[in-house]
Parts: C-alpha cells; sequence; structure tokens
C-alpha cells in the first residue's frame, strides 16, 4: 500500500504569481534571484558558501526545468543543473487562496483554498485597535503593552527587549500577514504565562478574523544578543473545512506532523505532531518517521528555516546556504521512499530575500513528486496548490477532495 510525504520547503517560491501585481509582487523569484545572486557571487561568504547555487539532486528531480518554466528564463545554476531528463514529476502552481499567508498555503495543498479575506491591521502605528489592547491588558492583568506596530520580529527585539525585560509589559506587534504576534523573554517574563496570555489573545483576536495568534518567546540579556527560541508556538484558528489529513486521519491512516504542522492546521487531522527546531532536526524527524510509519501514512514536515531565518531576514548568502544544505541530505529522504511511496516537495509562498520589505512575496511554488518508480514527467502549471492534495488523495486511494486536480495517472 502507499505513504504520502509531503516536504515544504517555506517560502521557497519560484517567480511572480499571474496575480503578483496586487500584492505588491511583480518581479519576485525566490529562487531565481537567490541563483542569481550566487551566479554574480553575491552570495559569497567565507566559511559558509561560495559560487553558482549547487543543488544537483533537487535538480535531478526537476527543479531546473520547472524553474525555467515559471520564470520564463534559464535559472543559473552549478555547470549540471539543467542537463538530462528528470527522474521526478515536476511543475509549479498557483494559489488560488486570497492571502499568501502560511495556514492559507498549507490548507490549499491540503485540498482546502481559503477563499476570504483574512482580517489585518494597518500597516502604520498604533496597529491594534485599543479595544482588543485593552481587553488583552485587562484580563491577563499585564502592566501594558509595547510595540503596537508592524515589525521584523528580531530587530522589534533589540528595539524593546530591554524595556521588557524592565518593565514586564510583553511586545506585541504584527505583519503583513494575519497575526497578532507576543514576543516575552522566557524568564524574565515566563514561557507558561507567554501562552496563557497568547491564549487570551486568540479568543480577543477573533473577532478580527485573524488567522494566528503568535507565541515569540526569546532569551538573551541586552540589546545584540537577544534571540527566539524554539519553543514558538502558534495558535490557528481551525480549518474551515476537511482536509486531506482529515480524510487519511478518518480513514485509519497514521497521520504524522513535523515542525510546525500542527500549529498550523490546528492540530485538525493529525495523529501524531512532532517537534523539532531547525531543518536538520525536521529532517531527522521525517527519516525517523519513515522508518516506522505504516502503509497508508501521511508524513507531513515543514521546513521552517528557509522562511524565519533567511527570508524574512533578507538573508540571501544563508539561504542559498540552507538550500544546498537540504539538497545534500535529499539522497537520505530518497534512501528511505518504500515501494508505493511517493514524495512531494513544494512550498507555502515565496519570500524573496532580495525583495523589498520582510514580507512574503506572492509566487508559485515548486511541485517536485518522486518515489520507487516514479516516472518523471513534466506537469506544467497547476492552477491551484490543492493539486497536491487531490493527487495525494487519489495515491492513497482516498475518495476526492472538494479543490484540486489530481496530476496523477
Amino acid at each position: 500500500m502507499a505513504r504520502a510525504i509531503i516536504g515544504v520547503l517555506d517560502s521557497f517560491g519560484v517567480g511572480a504569481a499571474p496575480d503578483a501585481g496586487k500584492f505588491g509582487d511583480d518581479g519576485a523569484n525566490t529562487f531565481g534571484h537567490i541563483a542569481e545572486s550566487c551566479a554574480r557571487g553575491d552570495a559569497d561568504s567565507p566559511g559558509l558558501r561560495a559560487g553558482r547555487l549547487h543543488l544537483p539532486n533537487l535538480v535531478d528531480y526537476g527543479l531546473a526545468h520547472l524553474g525555467r518554466a515559471a520564470a520564463g528564463k534559464d535559472i543559473p545554476l552549478t555547470e549540471r543543473a539543467d542537463g538530462g531528463h528528470a527522474r521526478g514529476i515536476y511543475g509549479f502552481a498557483a494559489e488560488q487562496s486570497f492571502g499568501k499567508d502560511t495556514p492559507s498555503g498549507h490548507w490549499e495543498m491540503m485540498g482546502l483554498p481559503v477563499l476570504f479575506d483574512w482580517g489585518f491591521f494597518p500597516p502604520k502605528p498604533p496597529s491594534f485597535p485599543p479595544a482588543l489592547l485593552d481587553a488583552l491588558i485587562g484580563e491577563a492583568g499585564l502592566p501594558g503593552v509595547l510595540g503596537d506596530c508592524h515589525a521584523s520580529g528580531t530587530v522589534i527585539l533589540d528595539d524593546l527587549g530591554e524595556e521588557h525585560i524592565a518593565s514586564g509589559k510583553p511586545i506585541v506587534y504584527t505583519s503583513a500577514d494575519s497575526v497578532f504576534q507576543i514576543a516575552a523573554h522566557e524568564t524574565h517574563f515566563g514561557l507558561q504565562r507567554l501562552y496563557e496570555i497568547c491564549a487570551i489573545a486568540r479568543r480577543l483576536v477573533d473577532d478580527y478574523q485573524v488567522g494566528r495568534v503568535i507565541a515569540r518567546p526569546f532569551v538573551g540579556e541586552r540589546r545584540g544578543e537577544f534571540r527566539r527560541t524554539g519553543a514558538r508556538r502558534d495558535l490557528t484558528t481551525p480549518p474551515h473545512g476537511p482536509t486531506l489529513l482529515d480524510r487519511a486521519k478518518e480513514a485509519g491512516a497514521e497521520v504524522i506532523g513535523i515542525g510546525k504542522i500542527g500549529d498550523i492546521f490546528a492540530y485538525k487531522g493529525l495523529t501524531q505532531s512532532l517537534k523539532a527546531e531547525g531543518n536538520d532536526a525536521i529532517m531527522d524527524q521525517l527519516l525517523a518517521s519513515l522508518g516506522s510509519a505504516p502503509d497508508g501514512s501521511v508524513i507531513f514536515a515543514n521546513f521552517v528555516d528557509f522562511d524565519t531565518l533567511f527570508g524574512h531576514r533578507r538573508n540571501v548568502p544563508g539561504y542559498a546556504a540552507a538550500l544546498e544544505a537540504f539538497d545534500r541530505r535529499l539522497p537520505e529522504l530518497t534512501a528511505r521512499l518504500k515501494p508505493g511511496d511517493l514524495a512531494v516537495l513544494t512550498a507555502d509562498h515565496g519570500c524573496d530575500p532580495t525583495f523589498p520589505g520582510s514580507d512574503h512575496t506572492r509566487e508559485y511554488v515548486p511541485v517536485l513528486g518522486f518515489g520507487p518508480g516514479i516516472e518523471g514527467r513534466d506537469i506544467g502549471a497547476r492552477s491551484s496548490f490543492a493539486d497536491i492534495g487531490q493527487s495525494l488523495a487519489a495515491h492513497l486511494g482516498l475518495a476526492p477532495l472538494s479543490a484540486g486536480t489530481s496530476f496523477l495517472g
């Protein structure tokens, strides 16, 4: 019997989507612009990486082909980058969902497009309605809050971390996504207390149609030393309908979420949620799950570092090095696949590190499918991320989902 494995290279877009202009993202291309920076030498970093982007295993499965098709031009990679026939199913997909946020991208790839508008907070401070903050301060017994603005999650720690420690006031901020984020020090404020006030905030922001409340714990004692920890917690609005995960669980299958998948789906449709911090640890969990997951299982992993550490921080050398590190470990994943397994690598949105600002970018995402006995072929441009979920439903012998067109067969 078959198993389905999904690996999300969080934010690895492959070119501006047809509606990118609506989001101010015309010309965005996370993959293409990283590769071009590497080819120019702009992404060389002593001790980290140098030269052209080198992704031989992803290229073997069709990444160079789909990257060219999505961007309308060749992507400059290493000398072996564009040679030969691809060993995987390859194509690229546009998003139907109204936003370019994390839950929308993940839900759509599991067969549930988000065809409604999330609530957003305005970019100019103060960003949050006074009634919302007053209710949070009152119910949580806080001395007040800091921030109340759009901000980069790392910059705001340097700006307000010391004042937070001295005052006991948590830092609240948002972004272009539908999020209400609360940063607090793990020891001076307390991790459990942070989680408790985030639970209060989750209830309060329901009136504003906000997708996620994110707890952002950090450590450090002074400006320049603050760093976020792996104890992040996302409190997400549950999906508004059934996804592939629900269908598989209802059929009695094991459904394993790795990394932040549980948070993204509000733990709906999962039988196991395995936490891990960093791409290497997430890959380790994925490989371990492949060793024990029974037939019919769905194993779903999000490789978050691409987005949080490099895309949002506009760190081109770091993003390039992370892609190359992932590529080096891809043979380990391939070696663990059993006959009947289908693995799909994709993304949930873009986050072009060469683009202005620090927000996600509206892009096509790659679709790379492979496994024992899978024949390489071009599936072209897909009109929805939901084609991934629909294809995996067909692969697992489940009833068709309500959205998407299978690329199998």
